[in-house]
C-alpha cells in the first residue's frame, strides 16, 4: 500500500500533526525517528539539517586565503550534512526512499526558511532516482490547533505554486554564501599580504550591524562635552512644599538636538535667573488630564531577549537558551525562535485553556502569584477576541510566544525568571489599560518685569488595570503632588544652580543592538528598500544573538558590563570597507535591496538567474576593489598618539597598516621608527600601543595567530636593534627563547609560593611568563620539561585551577575552551597525563543510552598554547619533517 511522507520542521510539529490526523487517518504506531499509520509517516527535521557547499572542483583547500583562487562563483551548490544532527538527516533520507512512500507533504514552516530547509533535505536525498519523482504538496501552515491543521489537508498547495518562494529562498542562501566567502577571504587576504595572517570576517547582517556599533563609538569619541544649568527652585504651599523646574515657554526645536526648553547655557543667566525668583510670590496655574497606558505585545524573541538583557542582564543568547530549554525540555512555552507578536485568530479556546491553567495550577514560589491574576482574567472576562492579540495578517512562520497547556516543573531560578516574563506578558496583554491622572503645575514668579516659568509634573495612579500583573497596584509615594488651593500664590522658598555636562549617545547594550538590528530597514533613506525591510531587519530572530556572539568571538567587540564595546579590529575593517569603496557591506541597503528582489521573486516578478547574476557582479567587483587597490595606505580617521616615539622623542602616528613616527614639531620626514598595527594577526588597542610605547612591553596578550591560522599567547617587547639603529617589535615568549639559545639564567622565584609539586620531578611549580613551569624547567641548569600555559584556547587557567592540578591530578571542569576548528565553546577538565607526561584534556563522560556500557574518560591532545619563540623554531627548523608535523599537531591542541 503507497503511503504519504509528511515532513515537519520539528518535531513538536510533527506530534501536532499526528494528533490531529489520528481521527480521520487512523492510530499512529510510534517508531524512533517517525510515526506511521496505513494512509501517512509523520517526521521531521530539527531545522537545518544541511548546509550549502562549492563543488570539489571549486572548493578551494590551499591557497583560499590569497587573491590567487579569488573569487570564487561555482556555476551551482553542492550540499553538506550537518555533522550534529546527521543521524536526523539519514533517517529522512531513508524514509524518502522508501519504495512504498509515493507522495511528499512538506509540512515545514510557513515561510521561506521552511521551505529551503524541506528542499534541501530533498535535493540531498535525491541521489536516489526514486526522490525525484515523486509528487509534492504544500502544507501551508500559521495556527497549530487540530482543526487548523485538518483544515490545512484540506488545502494543500501544489509544487508548483511553491516553486518562486524555493528559488528566492536558495537565492537568499547562496547569495549569503557568495558574499561571506568571497568577502571575508578577500579582506583577509588584503589584510595578510604583508605577512602573517589576519582573520577578517564580513557578512550580510555582521557587518552592518557592527557598522551601526562602530559609527555610535565614533560618535562617542567625537563628542565634546558642553557645560549647561538647570535651575530649580523649592515652593511653600499652604499644604507643604513642592519642586518646579525653570523652562522657556518660548523655546522651540532647532538643528542643536542638545538645546532644551529646561538648559540654560551659560553661568551667569542661570545665577540671574535664581537671584531674581528667590523668596518671591509664585502664581499657580495647573491641568490635570485623565490617561492610559496598554501592556505591549506578546513577545516575540527578540523583544523577549531585549526585556531580558534590561532588566536581569542575560545575552541573547542566554535568553535563546533559556526560551529553548522551556520548549524543549520542559515544554512550558510555544516555539521561541519566531518574529511575531500576534496568535492565530482561531487561538482564543487555546488562550483561554492556557489562562485555566495557569489559575488552576499549584505554581511553585514566585510564580504563585500569577494564579491570581489568571482566575481574575477569567472571572472578569478579560479574554476575547482583540486585534492586539489575535492577527492572522501579523502571524509569520509562527506565532508570539506564549505558556503551554503544560505546567512548569522544576525549573531553575533563572528559567523561572523568563517564564514569569512570558506569563505575565501573556495576562497582562488582556487586561484593561492603566489609568492615570496627570498633572502639570506652572509657578510664574514676576520679577524685573520678567514671567519666571517652573514646571511641576504628577502622575497618579487612578486604576492599576494590567499593571496589577506585574505588582504594581498602588500609587508610589513620590508620584503625588502637595496640593495648592485654587488662587492659592505660593512662596518661593529656595533656589539651586545646578551645573550639569551634556553626555555623549549611550553605547549600545545588547538590548539596544537587537533593537537597532530589528529596526535596521529605518536606517534606509530609499522608500521601496526600506518598506521591504520593515518587518525583516537585519537577521532573524533566530540568528540575532549568533550574531552578536559570532562579533564578539571575532574580537570585533567586546563585552564591558551591559555595553558592547567595538575594538581595534572593527574600526580597522570599517576603514578598509571605506577605503575600497565597498560601503554597501557596512550598510542596511543590501539586506533592503535583497529583500526587495526576493519578494519581487516570490510574487513571481524577477528571474532567479537575474538576481544571482548580480549577486555574482557585486561579489566580482568587492574581490576585484580589494585585490587592484595600488596606494601606500587606506584613507581614514587615524590616531595620534601620545606616547613619543622612543627613538628620537617624536609624534607617532597611525596609518592603516603601522604606527609611525613622523618626526618632532616641524620635521615632516621622522625618524624611521615604525611598528605593525597588527602583529600576529591582532590588533593593537589604542591604549595597549601607547603602554607598548611607554613600557617597552605587553603581554601577555591572548588571541594572535600563526601563519597557519592557529592562535596562541604571548608577550611583545620593544627591542632595539643594532643592526638597524632602532627599535623594533618581538615576540618575548619567557625562557623557552633562552633555553633553546642554551642562554638561560637563574630564575628567582623566592618572591613567589609554591603552586604544588611538579608531577614530573617533584620541584616547585610557579607563575613565569605566560605560563605555570616547574623551576626545573628554566634558567642555566634545565633538567625538566614541566610547563602549561595561563591562557589554553582562549580559557585563562586561575592559579586556583593549577594548584588544584598539581593537587588532585586535574582541575574543575572549566567551560569557555574555544575550538581552533570550529570556533565553538566548548567544556573540558585539564588533567596530567603520566603516559604522555603532558597536560591533557579531559572530557565528561557522554550520558549513557538505556543498555550501553560505560567508556572510559576521553583525552585529548595536549593541553598547551602555542608558545614557540623564535629561538625554538630555528632550532625546530633543523629538524626532520616529521618531528614539524608534530609540533604542529601540539598547537593545533591549543
Amino acid at each position: 500500500m503507497s503511503k504519504t511522507l509528511i515532513i515537519a520542521e520539528k518535531p513538536s510539529v510533527a506530534q501536532d500533526i499526528v494528533r490531529a490526523l489520528t481521527s480521520s487517518a487512523g492510530k499512529f504506531e510510534k517508531h524512533d525517528e517517525y510515526f506511521e499509520s496505513d494512509q501517512y509517516v509523520v517526521s521531521s527535521a530539527v531545522g537545518h539539517l544541511v548546509e550549502i557547499k562549492a563543488p570539489e572542483e571549486f572548493d578551494v583547500k590551499r591557497g583560499k586565503w590569497s587573491f590567487a583562487n579569488l573569487p570564487v562563483i561555482p556555476p551551482h551548490f553542492d550540499l553538506n550534512p550537518i555533522d550534529k544532527v546527521k543521524g536526523r538527516l539519514n533517517a529522512l533520507v531513508k524514509l524518502i526512499r522508501r519504495k512504498d512512500v509515493t507522495h511528499l507533504i512538506n509540512a515545514c514552516d510557513a515561510g521561506r526558511e521552511g521551505e529551503l530547509i524541506f528542499r534541501l533535505i530533498v535535493q540531498y536525498a535525491g541521489t536516489a532516482k526514486a526522490a525525484i519523482n515523486k509528487p509534492i504538496d504544500r502544507l501551508w501552515l500559521q495556527s497549530m490547533t487540530p482543526q487548523a491543521i485538518r483544515d490545512g489537508f484540506e488545502k494543500l498547495k501544489s509544487d508548483a505554486q511553491m516553486l518562486p518562494l524555493a528559488d528566492a529562498a536558495r537565492c537568499r542562501s547562496e547569495a549569503d554564501w557568495l558574499v561571506g566567502i568571497n568577502g571575508t577571504r578577500a579582506m583577509t587576504a588584503f589584510n595578510s599580504r604583508d605577512g602573517g595572517f589576519f582573520l577578517t570576517t564580513v557578512g550580510r547582517v555582521q557587518t552592518p550591524t557592527l557598522s551601526i556599533v562602530v559609527e555610535r563609538e565614533e560618535k562617542i569619541r567625537k563628542h565634546v562635552s558642553r557645560d549647561y544649568w538647570e535651575v530649580r527652585a523649592n515652593f511653600d504651599a499652604a499644604a507643604g512644599q513642592y519642586e518646579g523646574k525653570w523652562f522657556d515657554p518660548a523655546w522651540k526645536k532647532d538643528e542643536d538636538l542638545e538645546r532644551r526648553a529646561d538648559r540654560v547655557w551659560n553661568r551667569a543667566d542661570a545665577d540671574a535667573i535664581a537671584m531674581a525668583a528667590l523668596g518671591q510670590p509664585a502664581s499657580v496655574r495647573e491641568e490635570s488630564k485623565p490617561t492610559s497606558s496598554s501592556c505591549g505585545g506578546l513577545y516575540d524573541l527578540t523583544t523577549l531577549q531585549r526585556e531580558a538583557n534590561s532588566r536581569f542582564g542575560f545575552s541573547a543568547k542566554t535568553t535563546l537558551s533559556l526560551a529553548q530549554a522551556l520548549y524543549e525540555k520542559h515544554k512550558v512555552l510555544t516555539y521561541p525562535r519566531t518574529d511575531s507578536r500576534y496568535l492565530p485568530e482561531d487561538y482564543l479556546a487555546v488562550a483561554k485553556q492556557t489562562a485555566e491553567m495557569i489559575a488552576n495550577e499549584d505554581m511553585p514560589g514566585p510564580l504563585r502569584e500569577l494564579s491570581v491574576h489568571a482566575r481574575k482574567a477569567l472571572k472578569e472576562g478579560y479574554i476575547k477576541p482583540t486585534k492586539k492579540v489575535f492577527d492572522n495578517a501579523k502571524v509569520s512562520d509562527h506565532f508570539a510566544i506564549i505558556p503551554t497547556l503544560q505546567a512548569p516543573k522544576s525549573l531553575s531560578d533563572i528559567e523561572a525568571k523568563l517564564y514569569d516574563m512570558v506569563v505575565k506578558r501573556f495576562l497582562g496583554v488582556f487586561f484593561p489599560p492603566a489609568e492615570f491622572m496627570v498633572t502639570t503645575r506652572i509657578s510664574t514668579v514676576k520679577a524685573q518685569g520678567k514671567e519666571l516659568n517652573f514646571q511641576t509634573n504628577g502622575k497618579v495612579l487612578v486604576k492599576p488595570g494590567w499593571l496589577a500583573v506585574y505588582g504594581k497596584e498602588v500609587q508610589e509615594d513620590d508620584a503625588n503632588l502637595v496640593a495648592v488651593a485654587p488662587g492659592e500664590v505660593v512662596r518661593t522658598e529656595s533656589v539651586d544652580v545646578k551645573s550639569l555636562q551634556t553626555k555623549p549617545p549611550a553605547r549600545y547594550t545588547e538590548a539596544t543592538l537587537l533593537s537597532a538590528m530589528e529596526g535596521a530597514g529605518k536606517l534606509i533613506d530609499d522608500e521601496e528598500l526600506r518598506a521591504a525591510m520593515t518587518e525583516k531587519g537585519l537577521g532573524t530572530p533566530a540568528t540575532r544573538a549568533a550574531t552578536i556572539e559570532g562579533l564578539i568571538m571575532e574580537k570585533y567587540m567586546l563585552r564591558d558590563g551591559r555595553e558592547l564595546v567595538p575594538t581595534a579590529k572593527s574600526f580597522q575593517l570599517m576603514t578598509l570597507l571605506r577605503g575600497l569603496d565597498v560601503q554597501e557591506l557596512t550598510k542596511p541597503e543590501l539586506t533592503g535591496n535583497w529583500e526587495f528582489k526576493l519578494a519581487e521573486m516570490e510574487k513571481g516578478r524577477l528571474n532567479r538567474d537575474s538576481f544571482m547574476a548580480e549577486i555574482a557582479a557585486m561579489t566580482e567587483r568587492i574581490v576585484q576593489k580589494a585585490k587592484e587597490y595600488d596606494r601606500d595606505t587606506i584613507p581614514g580617521d587615524y590616531a595620534t598618539l601620545k606616547a613619543p616615539c622612543p627613538k628620537c622623542g617624536g609624534v607617532v602616528k597611525e596609518n592603516y597598516r603601522r604606527y609611525t613616527c613622523v618626526g618632532k614639531v616641524g620635521d615632516a620626514e621622522g625618524c624611521g621608527f615604525s611598528i605593525g598595527k597588527i602583529p600576529g594577526g591582532r590588533s593593537f588597542e589604542l591604549h595597549e600601543v601607547e603602554k607598548f610605547l611607554t613600557d617597552k612591553k605587553i603581554g601577555p596578550l591572548e588571541g594572535f595567530r600563526s601563519k597557519a591560522g592557529w592562535p596562541f599567547t604571548a608577550e611583545l617587547a620593544l627591542v632595539y636593534d643594532d643592526e638597524i639603529n632602532n627599535w623594533k617589535l618581538e615576540f618575548d615568549f619567557g625562557e623557552d627563547a633562552k633555553k633553546a639559545e642554551g642562554d638561560g639564567e637563574p630564575v628567582d622565584f623566592s618572591a613567589q609560593t609554591s603552586l604544588g609539586a611538579c608531577p614530573k620531578c617533584q620541584g616547585h611549580v610557579y607563575e613565569h611568563g605566560s605560563n605555570y613551569v616547574c623551576e626545573h624547567a628554566v634558567g642555566a641548569a634545565v633538567t625538566c620539561d614541566f610547563k602549561s600555559g595561563k591562557i589554553i584556547l582562549q580559557q585563562p587557567i586561575e592559579a586556583a585551577q593549577m594548584q588544584k592540578l598539581l593537587a588532585e591530578g586535574k582541575t574543575a571542569l572549566l567551560e569557555n575552551f574555544v575550538s581552533n576548528k570550529t570556533r565553538r565553546k566548548f567544556k573540558a577538565y585539564l588533567a596530567y597525563d603520566k603516559k604522555e607526561g603532558k597536560v591533557m584534556f579531559e572530557f565528561e563522560p557522554r550520558a549513557l543510552k538505556p543498555g550501553a556500557k560505560p567508556a572510559a574518560a576521553k583525552t585529548a591532545a595536549p593541553a598547551k598554547t602555542a608558545t614557540k619563540t623564535v629561538a625554538a623554531k630555528k632550532v625546530a627548523a633543523k629538524k626532520a619533517p616529521a618531528k614539524k608535523a608534530a609540533v604542529k599537531k601540539t598547537a593545533a591542541a591549543a
